[in-house]
């Protein structure tokens, strides 16, 4: 399906605090989103939109597109909450 990877993390930060944060921001994107499929179709409406005018979409891969953007918000949150102000951010890779 797909994985979540924590970059660019504290130096202190354990693999248990690690792991934590990526399980937290991915059971927030899927709750936010409906589940793992939903998870890979907003992120992929997202990505392509990064490269797309919004004008040349189809309305609804732009709706998704913006969902994507709160959810992945909200799972920031979410998952950063107990590390507190940080330059970390989550890779999100679609296995093949």
């Amino acid at each position: 399906m797909y994985t979540i990877t924590l970059q660019d993390a504290p130096a202190d930060i354990t693999e248990l605090a690690r792991a934590h944060a990526e399980h937290l921001f991915r059971r927030t994107l899927e709750r936010a989103l409906g589940g793992p499929e939903q998870v890979l179709a907003a992120y992929k409406a997202w990505t392509t939109a990064e490269d797309t005018a919004e004008d040349e979409m189809a309305p609804e891969d732009v709706a998704l597109a913006k969902r994507w953007i709160a959810a992945a918000g909200r799972a920031r949150g979410d998952a950063f909450q107990a590390m507190g102000e940080t330059e970390a951010w989550f890779e999100v890779r679609i296995e093949r």
